[in-house]
């Protein structure tokens, strides 16, 4: 290993182990104990993610945004149906969101490009979120919980026409 690749390691080191306890969810400080049965009137969420968070499903302002990445993004309006809501909402409820989340791994190996993922999510009255970094090698089960459900909240948005009118994403992330 050359010096330089030696620096840099060493650099990255230490902002990841300064940076470590950002990195774990904001649901600890929550007064919201438990996720009612029933989606509250004020459920919503929006998550930003993948390289640079270029992505985002945003149910509050009812849009998404696609990472074009060579070309910018492109950005449409597009709601989500009661029924999907509930489905992400019981999804939710089922990797119990709320509970404090372990986000940081034990191990210092991080990989590179990667993804992150920003949830914001409302209801009740109050707002959580939740910060997922993706350069690690071994994320935790909350972790690989939490890309889960976005890849399961990305299934159903890729599935509608709108966003299967948007154009292509051109070239890639070194």
């Amino acid at each position: 290993m050359g010096k330089r690749s030696f620096f840099i390691l060493i650099i990255f080191a230490l902002l990841v182990s300064g940076c470590g306890g950002d990195l774990q969810s904001s649901a600890v400080e929550s007064n919201i104990e438990s996720m009612p049965n029933d989606v509250p009137q004020d459920f919503n969420f929006s998550v930003k993610f993948g390289v640079n968070k270029g992505n985002e499903i945003n149910t509050f302002e009812d849009t998404v945004t696609k990472d074009l990445i060579e070309n910018g993004s492109a950005t449409i309006n597009l709601t989500l149906t009661a029924e999907e809501m509930e489905i992400i909402y019981q999804k939710m409820k089922d990797i119990n969101i709320l509970s404090p989340k372990q986000l940081t791994p034990e191990t210092n190996c991080a990989v590179e490009p990667h993804e992150d993922d920003e949830w914001n999510i409302s209801m009740n009255g109050q707002t959580i979120t939740h910060f997922i970094s993706g350069a690690y090698c071994e994320p935790t089960n909350d972790v690989t919980q939490f890309i889960e459900l976005r890849n399961d909240v990305y299934r159903i948005v890729k599935s509608k026409d709108e966003y299967k009118e948007l154009p292509p994403s051109e070239g890639a992330y070194e």
